[in-house]
């Protein structure tokens, strides 16, 4: 059957069928499906190598508690599911600095790569550097094409810097060229920007009005305005290191 199997793992597999009594089809039951399930923990493990993800992050570390009014748990959680990747629908998700979002869109990239999907995690810093690199050397195309075959791919910090726009004067042109080969696939998109100051962050507005269509098109959009954890986070750092009075 060419299964590969190490000596120690048919060993085991004949112990537990002789001492549970196991018929012939429940003993080939058990031979397979644990080579099945190793099968799939290297599948997963490679899926989330390839994501790319910054950090190691999941729903479950997570506190829900402190930002309790401003986020929607049932919601992200229903995201995590990963049907929207199903239908092909992109994700935006509005709110400042510090509230958990790429926490959140990092747990529920991890969902998708458990649920089989192929995920490719991205800073708009680096999604920009890689493309205007491409662009120099005339490898737009094939980077284009890499980047249209993952089931979602998170833009990550847009507008967390404007470095990146004013070391890319053609941020908008290529923005939306990755957007328009990912038509058809799910682009979730993590920004600090509201949508009517896209035009001003990416110096071109024409273009990012056309950026803007593409991706907010029957997109599921979340907005957070709550409390900055990182803020709340360095206060009781600092309170705790203040000597006594």
């Amino acid at each position: 059957m060419r299964i590969p199997l190490r000596l120690e793992q048919l060993d085991a597999v004949l112990g537990r069928a002789e001492t549970q009594g196991m018929s012939h089809l429940e003993f080939l039951r058990a031979l397979i499906n644990e080579q099945a399930n190793a099968r799939r923990e290297r599948s997963l493990a490679h899926r989330i190598h390839v994501a790319g993800f910054a950090q190691s992050k999941t729903l479950a570390d997570f506190d829900w508690q402190f930002n309790a009014q401003a986020i929607d748990r049932v919601r992200i959680e229903t995201l995590a599911g990963g049907e929207f990747i199903g239908r092909r629908q992109n994700l935006v998700w509005v709110g400042q600095s510090g509230v958990g979002k790429s926490h959140l869109i990092q747990a529920i990239g991890r969902c998708a790569c458990v649920l089989g999907y192929r995920v490719r995690y991205e800073t708009s810093a680096s999604i920009l550097q890689a493309l205007t690199a491409a662009l120099a050397d005339h490898t737009l195309p094939r980077l284009l094409r890499y980047y249209a075959k993952f089931d979602l791919v998170i833009l990550d910090e847009f507008g967390f810097d404007r470095v990146e726009r004013l070391e890319s004067p053609q941020a908008a042109s290529l923005l939306y060229k990755l957007i328009n080969v990912r038509d058809d696939r799910s682009t979730a998109l993590v920004t600090n920007v509201d949508f009517e100051k896209w035009g001003e962050y990416l110096g071109d507005p024409p273009l990012a009005m056309a950026f803007l269509d593409r991706i907010v098109d029957g997109a599921a959009i979340l907005k957070i305005n709550g409390k900055s954890y990182r803020a709340h986070r360095a206060e009781r750092a600092s309170a705790v290191k203040r000597p006594k009075k």
